[in-house]
């Protein structure tokens, strides 16, 4: 059976497509593909999100697979271009793809046809599909940015890093609801700065070890592989003394190695307790307790509401399940802690899936 899919006056498409008499067709077994090519994706590369993915209402589940599968595309590209060209190519690739789905076009690529069934039918229900494309741009400006594994000058240019992707993503789940307010894009914010930094915490131990040498179908060795690389910010580089170099010899072993992790990881904690505090507040109904820095920012114009409003409280509930992306921070924060801030030394955790259980159903992070 096909989904017919035509541009109709009174509903709120982009301009380009309402100009267009052409039909577009996405099957139901295409549909089905992708759905269970973005699953797939998330069990094999993302398993935490696979796991929020679950406790998600069936209706979410959709946008959330095809979201977490386009980062999580965007996150490998540095590992698997060989040069900077490439790269480009690839990104911009996905900048297309974006642009000719919110266009009606679809390309035949299973997370953009997942995607263009989750916009059609948010469309349909009067939404505005126009942020989610916005957000979703931004990412990969940003992911593009920072493809050559650049570092981070200061902590605040790696929460920027945080607040451009992962807050983003975030703001795009809500968009999707589609939810817009003050109060859940600001809890986003803070959640989405708090999994970026983690990000880079749990990415050390494979990123600062060099990459197997480059070999011929032979066995011969043809290039030495990926250089290693360490994206702690530089300015807690210097103020513990930690040397890049001291990292690639010697590990955790490095001088001031455990006190830079730490002062990265507790900026991140420091993100997760705000949020915790202004999910608190605003369930109470009251004021969260902190300003929202990007406030009037492009896509952050909200309508007037107060703490006491209806509508904050049934946000709330109907948006936590992209909150929940805070329980996976804090447990993998309990666990770095635990080896006292020893990132190389931090497992798996058997214990998030009954903590993103009693998340959902408490409504705490």
């Amino acid at each position: 059976m096909y989904r017919a899919i035509r541009a109709r006056q009174g509903l709120s498409w982009p301009r380009d497509l309402l100009r267009s008499s052409r039909r577009y067709y996405v099957t139901d077994v295409e549909i089905e593909k992708a759905r269970q090519y973005c699953i797939a994706q998330l069990r094999q590369s993302d398993y935490d999100s696979y796991l929020i993915r679950n406790l998600l209402p069936k209706s979410r589940q959709d946008i959330y697979d095809a979201l977490r599968a386009f980062n999580l595309e965007l996150v490998r590209l540095p590992e698997l271009v060989s040069n900077p060209t490439i790269g480009q190519l690839r990104m911009q690739f996905w900048r297309d793809a974006v642009n000719k789905t919110f266009a009606g076009n679809p390309p035949k690529e299973p997370i953009m046809i997942l995607l263009y069934k989750v916009i059609k039918e948010l469309t349909e229900k009067g939404g505005a599909p126009s942020s989610i494309k916005f957000w979703l741009l931004r990412v990969i400006n940003t992911r593009e940015k920072y493809m050559d594994n650049r570092p981070f000058t200061s902590l605040a240019s790696l929460e920027e890093y945080a607040e451009n992707t992962y807050s983003t993503l975030m703001y795009s789940n809500l968009a999707a609801l589609p939810i817009q307010s003050m109060h859940m894009d600001h809890l986003a914010s803070h959640i989405g700065k708090a999994c970026g930094i983690v990000a880079v915490l749990r990415g050390i131990p494979v990123l600062a070890a060099p990459s197997p040498p480059v070999k011929s179908p032979e066995g011969a060795s043809v290039g030495s592989g990926r250089n290693p690389v360490l994206l702690l910010p530089l300015d807690v580089m210097a103020e513990t003394g930690l040397k890049e170099e001291d990292v690639y010899r010697n590990g955790p072993q490095a001088e001031g190695f455990q006190d830079a992790i730490f002062k990265v990881a507790t900026r991140a904690h420091d993100h997760l307790i705000t949020a915790r505090e202004m999910l608190k507040n605003l369930q109470a109904g009251q004021h969260p307790g902190h300003e929202y820095e990007h406030h009037g920012e492009e896509q952050h114009d909200y309508p007037l509401v107060t703490v006491e409003d209806d509508d904050t409280k049934r946000n709330l509930r109907r948006g936590f399940g992209v909150l929940m992306e805070g329980v996976p921070v804090g447990d993998y924060l309990t666990r770095l802690e635990a080896q006292n801030f020893d990132p190389f030394m931090v497992k798996s955790s058997w214990k998030l899936p009954w903590r993103l259980w009693r998340a959902a159903k408490t409504q705490q992070i």
